[in-house]
């Protein structure tokens, strides 16, 4: 039986911490706090550093999307179950992922 109120606590603790990453991430890449010198180095490292935080950003957005899709899963009464076979998901692996919409031997 799965503990339907500690995986929600979880899954909405996740969601904060992306949110806030995503808009940290957003921010910085928005608003660009160092100082861009005219020198090419200092352009070349700053467009690295945007294209780091791209990445991270698209991560975060991707986690954030993983999270929202579980908690519409707990309002359809579907949170648990494997997506692919239909058998229940592990608790151990919920607690670990409590995103996870595949049981340990469909994940693989």
């Amino acid at each position: 039986m799965t503990d339907l109120a500690k995986h929600k606590a979880a899954l909405l603790a996740l969601k904060a911490e992306y949110e806030g990453r995503i808009a940290k991430i957003s921010d910085h890449i928005y608003h660009p706090q160092d100082e861009l010198n005219h020198h090419w180095d200092d352009q070349a490292v700053a467009m690295q550093e945007n294209d780091m935080r791209k990445n991270l950003l698209l991560e975060a957005e991707q986690g954030l999307s993983m999270v929202n899709a579980a908690l519409m899963r707990m309002e359809n009464s579907s949170y648990g179950i494997c997506t692919e076979c239909g058998e229940d998901i592990e608790e151990g692996r919920l607690d670990a992922v409590p995103y996870a919409w595949l049981c340990m031997a469909h994940a693989k």
